[in-house]
């Protein structure tokens, strides 16, 4: 993955230019779980000014979202802009068609960039353009910043989650052994941004986002840790290069409906949304 990647970061939007307030981004919302419908509701209830939900896309039907549901094809001929909150084999299958029509996409699963091809996929498609959210950590505008000053030549990041939410079907007896019956934190898995996301698609999606801030997938190094102690997932990023060393950690709480995911995250595209709609006097 190349340093491009960082152009498609939510900080490109801009401030709206003239006096007259600009059309509302009309914004289709795919994924009703738990990150969907607190994004959904909080469109719904105006809570992102400049912004409408004009529809739900999801495979099953739906009883409580609280705008229509249609189809995928639906909503590119409806919609502007595209928020992917259901993860990331929508990426895969939809991304490319959703910037091929000219909508914009938001991408909340930034697990599947690992896929470098569809990574450069996705950034040369077009009109539509491709936004990263960077959901439950920090710091990740600043590590693109300092990358003007010269590379980052060594990135770790560490986290730590209750171990039943990092089960998976690929694990062996013996891991899995060790996982439910740890009385300490266990290391589950170490690797780089590339092969983490892919043995965890649900659960690491941070590890893509620090990587596209770093500019590199295999740069980034990672950890992941089962701790049957840890009431907050917790996320600690480390960076160094010629031009500094910094040092980010982040706690939060499981979604109580989702405990592979923080419950911030739905809030950090709400963020990121209220960018692309133009919100005044944001940090970028």
């Amino acid at each position: 993955m190349t340093a491009q990647t960082t152009t498609a970061s939510p900080s490109v939007a801009s401030a709206p230019s003239s006096s007259s307030a600009p059309a509302p981004r009309k914004v289709g919302l795919v994924g009703w779980g738990a990150i969907g419908r607190v994004v959904g509701t909080a469109l719904a209830e105006g809570g992102v000014p400049g912004a409408e939900l004009v529809c739900v896309v999801d495979n099953r039907v739906l009883g409580d979202a609280p705008a229509p549901q249609l189809s995928f094809e639906d909503a590119l001929d409806n919609c502007d802009l595209i928020v992917e909150a259901a993860g990331q084999s929508v990426v895969r299958e939809w991304g490319e068609r959703v910037l091929k029509s000219g909508t914009d996409l938001l991408v909340a699963s930034t697990g599947a960039l690992t896929d470098e091809d569809l990574a450069a996929a996705l950034l040369a498609a077009g009109p539509g353009r491709v936004y990263f959210t960077g959901g439950a950590v920090g710091g990740l505008d600043l590590l693109q910043a300092v990358r003007s000053l010269g590379p980052l030549t060594d990135v770790t990041l560490t986290t730590t989650k209750l171990p039943s939410t990092l089960e998976q079907p690929w694990m062996g007896e013996d891991l899995l052994h060790r996982m439910r019956t740890a009385s300490g934190p266990v290391e589950v898995m170490r690797g780089t941004a590339r092969d983490v996301p892919v043995k965890f698609p649900k659960s690491t999606n941070v590890a893509a986002s620090v990587a596209l801030a770093a500019g590199d997938l295999d740069a980034v190094r990672v950890h992941v840790v089962a701790d049957p102690a840890a009431q907050h997932t917790r996320h600690v990023i480390e960076a160094s290069g010629s031009h500094g060393v910094y040092r980010f950690e982040v706690q939060h709480l499981p979604d109580p409906g989702n405990p592979a995911t923080s419950q911030v995250v739905p809030y950090a595209v709400l963020r990121s949304l209220g960018a692309l709609a133009g919100r005044r006097g944001q940090i970028l």
